[in-house]
């Protein structure tokens, strides 16, 4: 696939904007995040899952700032975000797939690593590329700080994040010939104010959903080479188990039988 835009998608989704603000050789990613929350409110009532508040809101920050970093990015990328906080100590992880507009993530709270630093990795796979990753280091427990160290240090430039209003964010990053005193300068009047005091230049929409595409099927690949080395470590007596998608938390029951079923198919020519 090229990295051309394609039509967008008839539903609803959220609707993120990136601009060129002239003079300046900044782009800026913006949107309003209420409907992807209720979204991610929906999916954690269906699945019975009721993070603890500080979780909760760590977890909704990281969601801005990956849908706006992966709004800025080219159609045909997939990316994934993992973050390593030590206060609260927890994992965050967020995935996301630019031709689809699909984004879905989850928090970890067993087995979190413990560090003097908190930890942030980002991979991404550009069409039939191999997968890159990069890793930062970073203080605190604000994944925005972690986003922007990430810019930093990995894509050399500057990318800097906003909050104007209680569910909307802004990010504004530099690119060739950016005027650097100006983006540095910003702060949220500013970035409220932009359209009014600059040149700002509509680039593209983009629609984006809470959705993660887990299935059956999917679940019965993840547990096959298990169930092909030790069945009964797996299963012991029992002729169910529950799994969640590690993707998105979701709950999915699967049988010993259609589990027996799914290995013994020979493997596709």
């Amino acid at each position: 696939m090229s990295d051309a835009s394609p039509e967008l998608p008839p539903d609803a989704g959220l609707e993120v904007r990136t601009y060129f603000v002239r003079s300046r050789n900044v782009l800026l990613a913006r949107a309003e995040f209420s409907a992807l929350y209720v979204d991610y409110y929906l999916h954690l009532a269906d699945q019975g899952l009721r993070p603890e508040a500080d979780h909760d809101a760590v977890f909704k920050r990281a969601l801005a700032g990956f849908v706006l970093h992966a709004a800025s990015r080219p159609w045909n990328e997939h990316l994934a975000w993992t973050l390593n906080l030590q206060d609260p100590r927890v994992n965050l992880f967020l995935v996301g797939d630019n031709e689809t507009g699909e984004v879905a993530g989850r928090i970890f709270t067993e087995n979190v690593r413990e560090g003097e630093r908190s930890l942030f990795y980002c991979d991404v796979v550009r069409g039939r590329a191999p997968k890159r990753r990069s890793a930062v280091e970073f203080s605190g427990n604000d994944p925005l700080v972690a986003a922007e160290a990430f810019y930093a240090q990995s894509e050399q430039r500057l990318g800097r994040f906003f909050q104007p209003a209680e569910e909307e964010f802004v990010l504004a990053m530099e690119h060739p010939d950016c005027d650097l005193a100006w983006l540095r300068g910003l702060d949220v009047e500013r970035v409220r104010a932009v359209d009014a005091e600059e040149t700002v230049v509509l680039l593209e929409r983009r629609i984006v959903r809470w959705r993660c595409g887990c299935s059956q099927a999917r679940m019965l690949d993840v547990l096959a080479p298990v169930f092909r080395t030790d069945p009964e470590e797996l299963f012991g007596e029992e002729q169910r188990l529950e799994i969640r998608c590690p993707r998105c938390a979701r709950r999915h029951v699967v049988t010993r039988e259609a589990l027996e079923a799914h290995v013994a198919q020979p493997p596709p020519a």
